[in-house]
């Protein structure tokens, strides 16, 4: 069968002889395993762009949020791509899609100017950096992805972490009854209720779910996301959601579906410690966003990998942001912090006025 086939090939030439003589068949041995692995991640579907995505030797991959949450996906991905060679370059392009300071995407008055908007983003990203993969590292933002004419008619594929986030949620609660999963999130996710209704069609209960919305955390954990009105704050949401819950009967997972959340893991575990309450786990899509493009079997196919990180943004970012982020990113992946502090500004990046009811600066 395949497996012993690989397995004899693999014992019979030297490591460098297999690199330069095989590294067609290993990766297509990777490939098939990779699309057996992601089959909960694609809805069961192999999507038809991940085998040619998979067989480049270089990538450029943009990832996008709506502010800088989506930092810490490019900071994972960095790390990750860097340690296991999978690709011999890869391009990692950040591009914040926030396209006004006073007021993003939650601030437009209607879904379509919503979708309007992000599609001129994504639009632009295509145009300037060509890339082979678009990361769209924002729930909000995800939510509305599948329904832009971008998403329609461009050959680029785009990958969203809602799905990531239904995934592992999943994962943790199929075949326990008595496990219970507490999602926090933005208002605005709460309200379009798509992780609830995808994980309802994954055959997950209503009873084995609770949500808390957390409104202005991410603009505080953006200011500082280990300062103690962010700590606060956090402990305010997490008293309202146990508090919302009753007695919890079984083990209790804590998901952040809000690529923000993950900054402040001290916080969090401290809100929850303080009352006497085990969790299982937490589980933060931001650091599984990749993995799909990273298969073991594909582990060192080159001897090293060139990873490059740049940041872009059509707005300023505060220096209080980028001093709160930029500390994090430092303990994970110092290519990121150093993008975060060079970011480039493209106040140009692309024209949304037109598309939006009483633009205004």
């Amino acid at each position: 069968d395949m497996m012993k086939v690989f397995a004899t090939r693999r014992s019979d030439v030297s490591r460098d002889q297999r690199c330069r003589d095989s590294r067609r068949s290993y990766t297509l041995f990777g490939i098939l395993l990779l699309l057996m692995q992601t089959s909960v991640l694609f809805a069961g579907e192999e999507p038809e762009w991940l085998p040619g995505l998979l067989e480049k030797e270089r990538l450029t991959i943009v990832v996008t949020d709506s502010g800088l949450g989506g930092l810490s996906v490019a900071a994972d991905a960095e790390r990750k791509f860097s340690r296991h060679s999978v690709f011999r370059e890869v391009d990692l392009v950040f591009v914040n899609a926030l396209f006004r300071n006073a007021g993003g995407y939650n601030s437009l008055p209607s879904r379509d100017e919503k979708l309007a908007v992000f599609s001129a983003a994504l639009q632009a990203m295509e145009d300037r950096y060509a890339p082979d993969l678009i990361l769209v590292a924002c729930n909000t933002l995800s939510v509305l992805a599948p329904d832009t004419d971008f998403a329609r008619t461009s050959q680029v594929p785009v990958a969203d972490i809602v799905d990531v986030g239904v995934e592992i949620i999943a994962d943790a609660l199929s075949g326990k009854p008595g496990a219970q999963n507490l999602m926090f999130a933005t208002q605005t996710t709460v309200d379009e209720g798509t992780h609830k209704a995808q994980l309802a069609e994954l055959g997950i209960e209503e009873g084995q779910l609770a949500v808390q919305a957390c409104p202005q955390l991410s603009f505080y954990i953006e200011q500082g996301f280990d300062a103690m009105d962010t700590e606060l704050l956090i402990d305010a949401y997490v008293d309202e959601a146990l508090s919302g819950m009753g007695k919890v009967e079984g083990p209790i997972n804590v998901s952040f579906n809000c690529t923000h959340f993950g900054y402040a893991l001290a916080s969090w575990e401290l809100a929850f410690e303080s009352r006497g309450v085990e969790v299982a786990a937490f589980l933060d899509p931001n650091t599984r966003m990749v993995d799909f493009l990273l298969p073991e079997s594909l582990h060192g196919r080159y001897p090293s990998s060139d990873v490059s990180v740049r940041a872009v943004s059509m707005v300023a970012i505060p220096d209080a942001s980028i001093d709160s982020i930029g500390r994090y990113l430092h303990g994970v992946s110092p290519a990121t912090e150093t993008a975060l502090r060079e970011y480039e500004r493209i106040e140009g990046l692309f024209d949304w006025r037109p598309l939006v009811t009483g633009a205004g600066d």
